[in-house]
């Protein structure tokens, strides 16, 4: 009997590396391993892991996933995808993959104190026109920070490269870098669609210390030595690097002609395709080719906050135990959605403090009163996460840029996150993905099969019109108080648009 046929996606994200087997026909998912990534974390803003560690949970991933989904239909494996969390770096031997430092990751904070002097190296007016984006990327002063910590660490032979580049070679012995990665790396000419050596010069590299760019969804060749990894033949294709957020939205166009694809997880993002770069500005948006047929450019949009806000709220208000916390909550939300009339919360926890500098912390609460419960504040919290993300995208949906919502990330299983956003995208559509715990892995398989890449999808119903109204209405007030208290930050304005509605912007 001829074995199931059968992709693979894998998805390398800050915290856990994930696999995921699908059916070629139908795209039914068939079996899930994951591994959890040590991190080692530290006061002075260290956020580490081993780049040996990456390989073993590799190995132990798809051994187990083998264990899984059986033997006989193991022998079906017809191609592998690849997406990871991009923004992170390692120095490693071009050769052979072998680190020189550990994997650094995206939030690591180290380096932050040297951006100012790579931007102070050219105008504002350049990094804008390199990245459009506020800033180089946070990968130059990283750089620039490695170098200083470890002299002559990137000379001959070396790489630097994140953890999508130290996946894809280790599966196929190619350095191979998503244009994502580029852009937080600080080397991406988005206009261009290329890599740019002279941001990487004015920190001592060149593009010789780089991956070149993955182009379009090409495949390479499983080597000798990932498939010995993964117990596989070599020669099978392997799709990628994506990065998460990309993967995430091609797991999300099946769902709608233009999704605004919402990824609520560490931090909540925002994922949608423009005409062209051009079309639309924010200081902190990330824009790369669109990886979808059509052209265009993916906007992949992050708030200034997400569950690390979410958690926080959690412990403080719910229960310290997370797994309590997360049951509990689902009675507080059950015994009324909203906190009292005119309590609001700015979620920017995670931002610095605007009014005592060099210290973090930048969340609000107003409207406060001695008649306030715990279970008041939790649901300020959610309702402010949620108006935040209207208040960002809010535009998208006015001008007619996208045509529905797709929910992911790990917030999206909170039916009370479900309901806010329902109600303030109204009458847009709202969908929740249906397996979003390996959304991104499905959509690393682009590359092969549109409908195995492609989530399915539930619809979200609205409330009420009489809650839908008290939501907006509470949005009106988040907004008022949003503008009273930010309205001058410079990394506090929504996404604009510069042209017209979706097909005809400028």
């Amino acid at each position: 009997m001829t074995p199931p046929g059968l992709l693979i996606g894998v998805d390398l994200g800050t915290t856990a590396l994930k696999a995921a087997a699908f059916a070629t026909v139908g795209g039914a998912l068939l079996g899930c391993a994951r591994r959890r990534l040590e991190t080692r974390v530290d006061a002075d803003g260290t956020r580490e892991q081993d780049v040996g560690a990456l390989r073993q949970a590799l190995k132990e991933v798809f051994a187990e996933l083998r264990a899984v989904v059986g033997e006989d239909c193991w022998q079906g494996v017809s191609g592998i995808g690849l997406a990871a969390q991009g923004g992170s770096g390692a120095v490693l031997r071009r050769s052979d993959g072998s680190p020189l430092t550990p994997l650094i990751l995206w939030n690591d904070s180290r380096a932050a104190a040297l951006l100012p002097e790579v931007a102070a190296a050219r105008s504002s007016h350049y990094w804008r026109e390199l990245s459009q984006r506020h800033g180089p990327g946070m990968g130059l002063a990283r750089l620039l920070w490695l170098q200083r910590q470890r002299p002559g660490c990137l000379g001959p032979g070396m790489l630097y490269a994140g953890a999508g580049e130290v996946g894809y070679f280790l599966l196929t012995g190619v350095w191979r870098q998503d244009a994502c990665n580029a852009l937080q790396m600080g080397c991406y000419q988005v206009l261009e669609d290329r890599l740019d050596g002279e941001p990487l010069s004015l920190v001592g590299t060149g593009l010789e210390q780089v991956a070149p760019l993955r182009r379009g969804h090409a495949t390479e060749p499983l080597g000798p030595a990932g498939a010995a990894l993964l117990g596989l033949p070599a020669g099978l294709p392997v799709a990628g690097p994506y990065m998460d957020h990309e993967a995430g939205y091609l797991s999300a166009v099946g769902s709608f002609q233009s999704p605004l694809q919402c990824s609520l997880g560490t931090a909540w993002v925002g994922n949608f395709t423009m005409p062209q770069p051009r079309s639309g500005w924010s200081p902190v948006q990330l824009v790369i080719a669109a990886p979808t047929p059509g052209g265009g450019s993916l906007v992949i949009q992050p708030l200034l906050t997400g569950n690390v806000s979410w958690d926080w709220g959690l412990n403080s208000f719910v229960d310290a135990d997370q797994r309590l916390a997360l049951l509990k909550v689902a009675e507080v939300f059950a015994e009324r959605l909203l906190p009292p009339a005119g309590m609001t919360c700015i979620p920017w926890l995670t931002q610095a403090n605007p009014w005592a500098p060099g210290l973090a912390g930048g969340g609000v609460f107003a409207g406060v009163s001695p008649q306030a419960r715990p279970e008041d504040f939790v649901r300020a919290l959610a309702l402010g996460l949620c108006c935040e993300f209207y208040r960002v995208f809010r535009e998208l949906k006015e001008r007619g840029v996208v045509d529905g919502i797709v929910l992911g990330g790990g917030a999206s299983k909170g039916a009370f996150f479900r309901t806010l956003l329902a109600a303030l995208f109204a009458p847009l559509p709202v969908v929740q993905c249906a397996d979003e715990d390996v959304g991104g892995a499905r959509g690393a398989l682009a590359a092969f099969a549109g409908a195995v890449s492609h989530s399915q999808s539930i619809p979200v119903a609205a409330p009420d019109s009489a809650q839908s109204a008290a939501i907006r209405r509470c949005f009106e007030g988040y907004a008022a108080t949003f503008a009273a208290t930010y309205g001058w930050h410079p990394l506090g304005a929504p996404y604009r648009l510069t042209g017209a509605a979706h097909g005809g912007a400028a």
